[in-house]
């Protein structure tokens, strides 16, 4: 079965790990948290996905190499460099790999498609579009990145708003095209709607080919809580409930089914026209992810 993911940086990768094995997958993942820090492009979401599907994640954090060291961050900061993102020695080597090969020419694509082979990775992993796009979070304090709002600022802000710069100019590239037109269905993960998911959808050409395909969700909220991250307070800022039927509003003019979790059972049935089914989805190890990526799969065989 050809399945293709919509991934951020959490919640995600951790279901990927179950269904690697399960499905012929392509994963398309967000690139608006992308910075360039240091002289090298970071793209937290793809490292995180390529890093969780190679099975070498810090499982602890989510992101990052498990057992990376922090040498060459700590040095820097010794030297008075304000790094502000805490890097490890072996994942900064993934950034120089990719900066590289930006510098020679060759597009975020191809070169995600030479990173993804050089760890062994199988999966087709796609960036959502070549286009810059940068999340900016609206707070009293001023404008900022995402990446300074929750790294530097430890997503302590109220948050007034949030806006994708340069979205508008963002399309669907030929890879991405090519899989949501040749895919058996589509998963969205539960990845903050909001910050991970929405600029996926944003880009041009990717919705409209959502609604000619199958298209089940994973809420990342669990009764009024986000399972990690932000998404409550970034929800609330665009409008939405900070529940399993508030991320139904974010997806409600392609989704088919809402997977919740089974202590939302109480919303199982049609929710303006959406089937809202229930089981297990707190992933606390690969056998879980495993068995909430076989609940999946089986709901496009019915």
């Amino acid at each position: 079965m050809k399945i293709v993911v919509l991934s951020g940086g959490t919640g995600t990768p951790k279901l990927l790990q179950g269904l690697k094995d399960l499905a012929d997958l392509t994963v398309i993942v967000n690139t608006a948290e992308d910075i360039w820090i240091s002289g090298n492009k970071i793209c937290p979401d793809i490292d995180s996905v390529i890093y969780a599907l190679a099975e070498i994640i810090d499982e602890e954090r989510w992101w990052g190499i498990r057992g990376d060291s922090f040498r060459t961050h700590e040095q820097l900061k010794r030297l008075g460099f304000d790094e502000f993102m805490m890097i490890g020695d072996l994942d900064r080597a993934t950034h120089i790999f990719r900066s590289e090969l930006l510098r020679q020419g060759y597009t975020l694509t191809e070169a995600t498609k030479k990173l993804k082979n050089a760890f062994g990775v199988k999966a087709e992993v796609l960036p959502m579009c070549e286009e810059d796009v940068a999340t900016i979070i609206v707070t009293p304090q001023g404008e900022m990145h995402f990446q300074e709002f929750w790294v530097k600022r430890k997503g302590e802000p109220e948050v007034l708003d949030i806006y994708f710069k340069g979205i508008e100019n963002a399309k669907a590239t030929d890879d991405v095209v090519k899989a949501l037109e040749c895919c058996d269905g589509v998963i969205i993960g539960p990845s903050n709607p909001i910050t991970s998911v929405m600029p996926i959808l944003l880009v041009k050409g990717i919705k409209e080919r959502l609604r000619r395909k199958k298209v089940v969700a994973v809420s990342p909220i669990v009764g009024n809580r986000p399972v990690s991250g932000p998404a409550g307070k970034f929800m609330r800022a665009k409008g939405y409930e900070v529940s399993p039927l508030g991320v139904v509003e974010v997806y409600a003019d392609f989704l088919d089914v809402l997977v919740v979790d089974s202590s939302d059972a109480d919303l199982v049935g049609k929710y303006k026209g959406i089937e809202v089914v229930a089981t297990d989805t707190i992933m606390k190890g690969k056998e879980d992810a495993k068995r909430l990526s076989e609940f999946l799969l089986e709901l496009f065989r019915l």
